[in-house]
């Protein structure tokens, strides 16, 4: 169950979620910053400006419910704040691509996946 939290169950183009709206279970959190695609480790960065001070989050392919290509918007199975309080993501650093943090990232969402 580990790996398909880094596996996209929604059809989706490459590269098609840059710029896309991120809505949660309960609201708008932010846009995609980054999208990935590798098979077995994808995941999106969110961008959510004002809303939790302009940090950005990791958020694992496989918490994606639904991409709406018409409306640019992915909906995500997670409230605003599992979000918030998902551990700390630092797009300066390369830490943020190391299996520790990727374990971490997994054992976090993987409460609430599925």
């Amino acid at each position: 169950m580990q790996s398909d939290l880094w596996t996209y169950s929604a059809d989706r183009s490459a590269d098609a979620l840059d710029g896309f709206e991120v809505e949660a279970t309960d609201g708008d959190i932010g846009k995609v910053d980054e999208a990935t695609y590798e098979v077995g480790s994808s995941y999106i960065v969110v961008d959510t400006g004002p809303w939790i001070l302009g940090r950005k989050v990791l958020l694992p392919a496989g918490v994606i419910e639904r991409i709406d290509l018409d409306n640019r918007k992915v909906q995500v199975r997670l409230t605003k704040d599992q979000i918030k309080n998902s551990p700390e993501f630092d797009p300066d650093s390369e830490d943020f691509r190391s299996e520790p943090y990727r374990e971490r990232v997994g054992s976090y969402y993987a409460t609430y996946y599925r």
